[in-house]
């Protein structure tokens, strides 16, 4: 964002070696919380950026999570140590506000966090708090409470937080792929069928 603001400002003039550098992803340890289906495909596509280290935690232990390279830890040891929190996991009663002002102060103070999961799942007044204090360096949010996000949000005034509409699947690809899911369902419940993808709740 504030890349952004800087080329819009015409702060950007010169080159300069330290301006607007931030942390990359090499060398990097990052925690994964929830690595189920979503999780990992993210955990697979960090492997190419030369992440230092690959945590996960939830449950229990993955047999799958060896295909990256992924470590089981407690929530407090991924916090503790990832530069990178990308929370992953389903919003239930137990990750309803998991992501709050207890969880923010054991993360990294130079630490991203980044949801690309539910909303609920953070408590957003206390993330502001986090960001805005210099409990954790930043955020990215692909998700928020409520959604779409008034645009009067405290979260929406900070620099160090990029906040999406909601686009993780925004493909044309993906888009028409869960079209024709949805209407697969539609023609097998039509005709007496079981359903190819069923909801299970």
């Amino acid at each position: 964002m504030s890349a952004v603001k800087a080329v819009k400002s015409g702060e950007w003039s010169t080159w300069k070696p330290l301006w607007m550098c931030g942390h990359g992803l090499a060398g990097a340890t990052v925690g994964v919380v929830g690595l189920g289906r979503i999780g990992f495909g993210v955990a697979q596509r960090l492997r190419p950026f030369a992440v230092s280290r690959l945590l996960y935690t939830g449950h229990n232990k993955k047999s799958y999570a060896a295909d990256v390279a992924a470590e089981f830890v407690s929530l407090n040891e991924l916090l503790a140590n990832a530069d990178f929190v990308i929370a992953s996991c389903p919003l239930s009663d137990e990750t309803k506000n998991l992501f709050n002002a207890s969880t923010f102060s054991r993360m990294k103070r130079t630490a991203v966090f980044i949801n690309t999961s539910r909303g609920g799942i953070v408590n957003q007044r206390d993330l502001y708090d986090a960001l805005k204090t210099g409990v954790i360096a930043a955020a990215g949010l692909d998700v928020t409470t409520p959604e779409p996000l008034p645009v009067n949000d405290p979260l929406l005034s900070l620099d160090n937080c990029v906040i999406l509409p909601h686009i993780g699947s925004a493909t044309v690809e993906t888009r028409t792929a869960m079209s024709v899911l949805t209407a697969r369902n539609i023609l097998s419940a039509l005709c007496d069928k079981p359903l190819p993808s069923p909801l299970h709740v």
